[in-house]
C-alpha cells in the first residue's frame, strides 16, 4: 500500500562475520520511530492509522478547538471576480463552448461566494465567545467551496481547520487555511473521523462524488446512532432535490420518515446560520 521493504538488500560489508567495521548509516541502526522506510511497511499500518489520529487531535486540543461547522461542496468552483474573468475572456474569443462553461462557472461562483459568506459569518459570531463556546470553521483545506469557507474565516479575522487528502494529483491547501491547524492525511477514515469528532453542524453546498461521501457518512452514522445528531444542511435545494430523490426512496420503503429528518434543505446563508446558531446554543 505504501512500501515493501526487502531486508536482504540491506547487507553490507560491516554485517559479514569476521568484520570490524561500523557502518552508522545501516537501516537496521536507525531508531524504529526515526526508519520512515521501516514505518511505511505494511505491518505498520494500525501504527500510522494512531499517529494520523493522534497528531491532528492533540494540535487541536492546544489549540482550544473544540466545536466546528464542517463545509462540504465542489472542489471546481471559482469565486465571482474569477468566473467574470472567465466568462469576459470567452466572450472577447466569441467562442460558444467556453462562453457557455464560463457562465455556468458564474452560477456556480454564487455558491463559492454563499460558503465565504456563511464562514464569515460562523468567525464574526464566535469572535466574542470563549474557545468553549466558539464555533470554528472546518474543511478539507483545498480548492472550490472548501477554499471559500476557509477564506471566509481568514477574512474575518479567525483560524480555521483544514483536513487536507494526500492524492495522486497532488491537492494542494488552499492560501487561506491556518497553517498550523492545516493537516495531511494519507487515510481517508481518518480524516472522516476528525471531520466528525467535533462537528457542531455540517453544511454541504452542491459537489461531485466527494461531497456526496461525506454527506452519506454523516447521514449514515446519524441514523444508525453511532454519532449525534447535528444539523446537516444542503445548500441550494434546487440542486439536492434534483441529484438526490429522498422522497421516492422514502415511497419504496429504502428510508424511513425518521431518516429523512436527518438533514433539512437551506437555500441562503441567513437561513443556515439561524440553524446551526440555534442548534448550538441550544
Amino acid at each position: 500500500e505504501i512500501s515493501t521493504r526487502d531486508w536482504s538488500s540491506d547487507v553490507c560489508s560491516s554485517d559479514l562475520p569476521g568484520s570490524t567495521l561500523v557502518n552508522p548509516a545501516h537501516p537496521a541502526r536507525r531508531l524504529a520511530f526515526d526508519d520512515p522506510d521501516f514505518l511505511a511497511l505494511d505491518e505498520n499500518r494500525g501504527v500510522r492509522l494512531q499517529l494520523e489520529w493522534l497528531k491532528p487531535e492533540l494540535a487541536l486540543r492546544e489549540a482550544g478547538i473544540a466545536h466546528t461547522v464542517v463545509v462540504f461542496g465542489s472542489a471546481r468552483f471559482v469565486s465571482m471576480d474569477t468566473a467574470q474573468q472567465q466568462l469576459d475572456k470567452a466572450l472577447q474569443q466569441g467562442d460558444e463552448a467556453p462562453s457557455k462553461l464560463a457562465q455556468r462557472a458564474i452560477q456556480n461562483a454564487a455558491y463559492y461566494e454563499a460558503a465565504r459568506s456563511l464562514a464569515n459569518r460562523i468567525a464574526t459570531e464566535g469572535r466574542d465567545r470563549p474557545a468553549s463556546e466558539r464555533l470554528t470553521v472546518c474543511t478539507g483545506g483545498g480548492p472550490g467551496i472548501m477554499e471559500a469557507a476557509n477564506r471566509g474565516a481568514a477574512e474575518a479575522g479567525a483560524v480555521s481547520v483544514a483536513l487536507n487528502i494526500d492524492l495522486p494529483h497532488e491537492q494542494q491547501p488552499n492560501p487561506y487555511v491556518t497553517d498550523h491547524l492545516c493537516f495531511q492525511f494519507h487515510y481517508f477514515a481518518l480524516r472522516k473521523l476528525h471531520f466528525v469528532m467535533r462537528a457542531r453542524a455540517l453544511v454541504a453546498f452542491p459537489g461531485g462524488f466527494g461531497t456526496l461521501d461525506e454527506v452519506f457518512e454523516i447521514l449514515t452514522l446519524i441514523q444508525t446512532h453511532k454519532t449525534q445528531k447535528v444539523p446537516v444542511l444542503l445548500y441550494g435545494s434546487a440542486y439536492w432535490k434534483r441529484l438526490i430523490d429522498f422522497d421516492w426512496m422514502l415511497q419504496e420503503g429504502t428510508i424511513s420518515q425518521e431518516d429523512v429528518q436527518c438533514f433539512q434543505y437551506v437555500d441562503s446563508v441567513s437561513q443556515a446560520w439561524s440553524v446551526i446558531e440555534q442548534a448550538f446554543d441550544h
